[in-house]
């Protein structure tokens, strides 16, 4: 993984069109050949990036680029659409690469996990005519929990938790919003699954079209017959 961190203005092209300002910014080039801006606040959610498959290019300025201040431009450009991100620096502070080797992945605590295998074993709990494309599908910001396909066609991604909160919310609309831009996917619409989901969480997630879904842990286990409960 590369590491810079520079003053510099980052434009979006394609399907969507963004703009970052001049600013002292982190950018990661990761193995995978994503590139991601960051700022020093936000969370760890980045300003914006380009997934894999994305090839960077690097050159330095001349011409008009010289007089404005610019001293190099990166130009990461996606291998599946004609979307590219434009990195103009005008001062380099820092750069340096690092070898991190094979991730194990996330370890989700027991329950999380069951609930995990569970629901894609179950996947018609989303609604007939469901099916699993995968579970653990990987994007530029971590694994989606579950990635499917409703009766329609259409692409769906789940985020499990074991207590849905806001953070669970955001966590699941900043994945939406990287796997829209991909056009074999998109759209894409999420749901919040959660075997407790706090009101907040709720509100938050029908605000932004997101579903949300109550799981019982136990009978999803086959340890409890829901149906012949009382109460």
């Amino acid at each position: 993984m590369r590491l810079v961190i520079a003053r510099c203005s980052v434009d979006y092209e394609g399907r969507l069109k963004a703009h970052l300002p001049l600013a002292t910014r982190l950018l990661l080039v990761k193995a995978d050949g994503s590139v991601l801006v960051h700022s020093d606040g936000g969370s760890y959610k980045p300003l914006n990036w380009m997934s894999p498959p994305a090839t960077l290019r690097v050159i330095a300025a001349e011409g008009t680029q010289l007089d404005e201040g610019i001293v190099e431009q990166w130009t990461v450009q996606s291998a599946k659409t004609d979307d590219r991100l434009i990195v103009n620096i005008y001062e380099q502070l820092h750069d340096s690469s690092h070898e991190l080797g094979i991730d194990p992945g996330l370890i989700k605590d027991g329950v999380e996990a069951d609930l995990q295998r569970l629901l894609a074993e179950q996947i018609e709990t989303l609604g007939p005519g469901f099916t699993l494309i995968r579970r653990e599908y990987a994007t530029a910001i971590g694994p989606v929990d579950i990635l499917a396909r409703d009766a329609n066609g259409g692409t769906v991604a789940v985020e499990l938790k074991r207590r849905g909160d806001i953070d669970g919310v955001e966590q699941l609309t900043r994945y939406l919003e990287l796997l829209n831009r991909d056009p074999l996917l998109a759209p894409v619409r999420g749901v919040f699954a959660a075997q407790q989901i706090k009101p907040q969480a709720r509100v938050l997630a029908t605000d932004r079209g997101i579903d949300c879904l109550t799981l019982d842990y136990d009978a999803m286990r086959g340890v409890d017959d829901a149906d012949s409960r009382l109460f």
